[in-house]
């Protein structure tokens, strides 16, 4: 054997040791990384620590998913907040949080949480408009919830429908009477806005689907004859037939002669009682002393207005009388009704000690 070949023996064993160590080292690292990695996603798909009622958490506008993950670290419900950034990062997710107020529920993982946070899935928040309220009544709802944020405070009903995009429409009863669920700091002009929009559209497609031959001219005629009926209905059945009754008035050319329509003409001078005298002071909305509709509606009507308005129960009757329960009594002739208001008006007085 030569010297050569000795060599050549030397340098392959060497070879084999240094590629060996290689292998084990590459060995040890690839265990290291599936272990670490196994490790890390094993902690994002375990839940966080929240309490059993959830956990509220506010991001902020502009802040990092870094400053998100230290911050719930620091409240006690992530415990490995380094994981989270790394692993929304090596996805090319980082960067796509979106601010809000967020409710974290329990059972919640990191990985879920981010889907969350990029999907903006916020709280949301209800507040109801009731049928039967004045703008002003509905205006007071609005400016009284901190969760919206107030950009009409001050402002006239005028001012306020220019900043919706409705200059020259009288507010009353523009809006639709609904639960509306918001995120926090929703400006009160985008929550009307959308509150108009859902009357509009209700409106229009019911008007589309209304009885034939009714004496309405257009989709306002009908909103303002639903307000009448949402403010004269005390028990939901009888909608549709207080309905027919104005209707029929409407077809014979009668007055409605609807107390709700005097009580709004009179604004703030009303105090709770409607005299003789008020129903002789004409107003644009005494519909005692005018006929046909008043200009506008004296309310926000709910569908249910809406709806018996445009499918009225027609029965004769042209009168009808509150029985003091909610109910009322329909009469299809003027001598029956003036006998029903005796009978019903000497037992309230007789239930009132009068």
């Amino acid at each position: 054997m030569t010297e050569s070949d000795d060599n050549n023996r030397t340098g392959s064993r060497k070879l084999m040791r240094v590629l060996s160590g290689v292998v084990i080292v590459l060995l040890v690292v690839t265990a290291a990384t599936a272990w670490f990695i196994v490790g890390q996603r094993r902690a994002l798909d375990q839940p966080l620590a929240v309490p059993t009622g959830g956990f509220d958490y506010t991001l902020p506008a502009g802040a990092s998913l870094n400053r998100v993950t230290q911050e719930l670290a620091a409240s006690g419900v992530l415990a490995h907040p380094r994981s989270l950034v790394v692993y929304a990062r090596w996805h090319g997710r980082a960067g796509a949080i979106k601010a809000g107020e967020y409710r974290i529920e329990a059972g919640t993982t990191p990985l879920t949480l981010l889907d969350q946070l990029i999907a903006g899935r916020v709280v949301q928040h209800a507040l109801t408009l009731v049928e039967g309220w004045t703008f002003k009544q509905l205006m007071a709802a609005v400016a009284a919830d901190q969760r919206l944020e107030h950009t009409l405070s001050g402002l006239a009903p005028d001012a306020i429908m220019t900043r919706l995009g409705l200059a020259g429409v009288h507010p009353e009863g523009q809006f639709f009477a609904n639960t509306y669920f918001f995120p926090r700091d929703t400006s009160d002009a985008a929550f009307l806005r959308r509150a108009h929009a859902a009357l509009s559209d209700f409106l229009s497609d019911s008007w589309a689907k209304r009885d034939q031959g009714l004496p309405l001219k257009s989709p306002q005629e009908a909103l303002i004859l639903a307000s009448i009926v949402e403010k004269e209905t005390g028990e939901a059945t009888e909608r549709p037939r207080i309905a027919g009754v104005f209707i029929e008035r409407l077809r014979k050319g009668m007055r409605l002669e609807t107390d709700p329509t005097v009580i709004y003409g009179m604004g703030d001078a009303f105090d709770g009682n409607i005299r003789r005298r008020d129903l002789r002071t004409d107003t644009p909305y005494n519909t005692y002393t005018r006929k046909g509709l008043p200009p506008t509606p004296i309310a926000m009507p709910g569908a249910a207005a809406i709806h018996a308005v445009l499918h009225p129960q027609s029965d004769g009757a042209l009168f009808f009388v509150a029985k003091g329960d909610g109910s009322h009594h329909f009469s299809a002739t003027y001598e029956e009704h003036q006998q029903a208001v005796n009978r019903y008006q000497k037992r309230r007085r007789r239930s009132s000690g009068g």
